[in-house]
């Protein structure tokens, strides 16, 4: 599927912003361990959450989705089962990483595959810990296909993360909390902390320290959880896409509604701040344990940032759209030590390179980063144009967002991908004035 943008568009209006994705995989999997009734409301009906319902269900859960969209968790009558049939995961490298964990800490047989993009993606990092857990598991050099084999974890199991990694963290967590088992995760900065909130919501007996600069997150023996019903807040990797729309474009007011606040994912906020962008937060509150608010945006003259160190982990999943608001703010933006942009969806800095060059900006690429040479203009284009999304969801909605800034329309091929995370991508941004078509 490809899609196309209307050029002299802007974004404005409000709009609702889609359920977390992140949150919306491991409440189901969190869920499905309690084993009691319970309803999910906010969930995100995008292919990747879906993929996760679907494996969880054919491993013994019992999740129905209602006729107004509402998760219902079922108690089961009986134990999880293994499955002949592999579990497939499509593109959702977030619900493989954690199902590894969940479903070796229940000792299962399971094998697990996933599309073409995810097979091709290194699982070695949650691979390596789970081995030293105890887990018997094969791989194809530390890529799927992935079977695992019933094991006998070790009762205490303590691991510090090399690389600051959420997924590696709650695979850890995950695969003690579904074993009853004690788990250490130790890591060299806070990553996003959705995991541990909903531990805690649930009532788990979880500890989290800062011990010499590390954040040490103890899960005791033998934790208990409570079932209870949960809201998922709004996904801010999404909303950051109709925020830079708007901040790009003649938009007089763009309100987004219900946008999850968590501290470990708002850097993409802290970054455009710094970038001069007019941004109002409104309404906080908290619910299931998780912040939230209302976003006000306005146009804003951007100016350009460096970014390095200890925010990127917080803002990895934004850099696609950051590097959009780059290309259109006044002076450079250089963004290092960003490698784990090579091993994502696809080749991320690849990508953004790729379509700069479509579009005729200027940037410099480093193995782990890019500079980019901003102009408040828009972009004066000779004919329309064609990127390519490499089968990612971010770089595909990041350079229709690009359009927003062109005077020819841009087609952004092979766009089938933004269902795994923003399935009303394309109805959403219409309703708000910003034309694109398949």
């Amino acid at each position: 599927m490809n899609i196309t943008s209307t050029p002299n568009c802007s974004l404005h209006g409000v709009a609702n912003c889609p359920g977390d994705k992140s949150i919306s995989q491991r409440v189901l999997m969190i869920a499905s361990l309690i084993n009691d009734q319970m309803k999910i409301r906010g969930f995100l009906h995008a292919d990747d959450p879906l993929c996760t319902l679907s494996s969880l269900n054919q491993i013994g859960a019992d999740i129905e989705i209602d006729k107004k969209g509402i998760i219902r968790i079922k108690k089961r009558k009986k134990p999880f089962i293994n499955s002949k049939k592999p579990l497939d995961l499509g593109n959702s490298g977030t619900g493989l990483r954690l199902m590894l964990g969940m479903t070796s800490g229940l000792g299962l047989e399971l094998s697990f595959q996933g599309d073409t993009s995810l097979s091709s993606r290194p699982m070695g990092r949650v691979i390596k810990p789970l081995i030293k857990m105890g887990v018997s598991m094969e791989s194809l050099n530390e890529m799927l296909p992935i079977k695992i084999f019933p094991s006998k974890l070790k009762r205490s199991f303590i691991y510090e993360l090399p690389i600051a990694s959420a997924q590696v963290k709650s695979c850890i967590l995950l695969a003690g909390l579904a074993s009853g088992n004690s788990v250490t995760v130790i890591e060299p900065i806070q990553t996003r902390d959705h995991t541990e909130r909903m531990l805690k919501n649930f009532g788990a007996k979880l500890e989290i320290n800062s011990i010499e600069g590390k954040n040490v997150i103890h899960l005791k023996e033998g934790s208990s959880l409570h079932a209870k019903d949960y809201q998922v807040v709004g996904d801010i990797s999404s909303a950051s896409f109709l925020i830079v729309g708007a901040l790009i474009s003649k938009s007089k007011k763009l309100k987004i509604l219900d946008v999850g606040m968590n501290s470990t994912r708002t850097g993409i906020l802290k970054v455009l701040d710094q970038m001069g962008a007019n941004i109002h937060i409104t309404n906080l509150r908290v619910e299931s344990g998780e912040p939230l608010a209302d976003i006000v945006v306005h146009e804003s003259h951007l100016k350009g940032v460096e970014l390095r160190g200890s925010i990127i982990p917080n803002i990895i999943d934004e850099i696609p759209i950051i590097s959009i608001a780059a290309a259109f703010a006044e002076g450079e933006t250089i963004i290092r030590d960003a490698s784990e942009l090579r091993v994502k969806e696809s080749d991320r800095l690849k990508a953004i390179s790729a379509g700069f060059n479509k579009l005729g900006v200027k940037y410099k690429n480093f193995d782990d980063g890019i500079k980019i040479y901003g102009n408040p203009a828009s972009l004066i284009l000779s004919n329309p144009i064609s990127i390519d999304s490499y089968d990612d969801h971010r770089i595909a909605m990041s350079f229709l967002i690009a359009g927003l800034k062109c005077n020819k329309p841009i087609t952004v091929t092979k766009c089938m991908n933004i269902f795994t995370s923003f399935p009303n991508f394309i109805e959403l941004t219409s309703s708000l004035g910003y034309q694109i078509e398949k």
